[in-house]
């Protein structure tokens, strides 16, 4: 089992800027990925980024030069900077980790709001 931890979130205006953070405990493979997924209200979750062990980055399209995905192996974090928020990237942003065994182990934190108002 993997247990995850997020801080940060929040209310910010439009412009502005916040950071995620997320921290794993538990049965950490050392290959694996993590990063933050959102889901606005009537909306399916979506990927936001992920960023691999090896630090290979993926970012959802409509915040690619906005946002940018870090991480700390020896402490298994992750942190998300998010910057020039928009409206639309209000949502409940999850952390999420996932590892390879066999099968994909899919893991979740519990959810952060992120409200960008206009």
């Amino acid at each position: 089992q993997v247990q995850l931890v997020e801080s940060g979130g929040g209310l910010v205006q439009t412009g502005g800027s916040l950071r995620l953070s997320c921290a794993a405990s538990g049965n950490i493979f050392s290959i694996n990925a993590m990063g933050w997924y959102r889901q606005a209200p009537g909306k399916q979750r979506e990927l936001v980024a992920m960023i691999s062990s090896g630090n290979n980055t993926h970012y959802a399209d409509s915040v690619k030069g906005r946002f940018a995905i870090s991480r700390d192996n020896a402490k298994n974090t992750v942190s998300l900077q998010m910057n020039s928020l928009k409206p639309e990237d209000t949502a409940v942003y999850y952390c999420n980790y996932n590892h390879y065994s066999g099968y994909v182990h899919d893991y979740w934190g519990q959810g952060t709001q992120v409200t960008v108002s206009s």
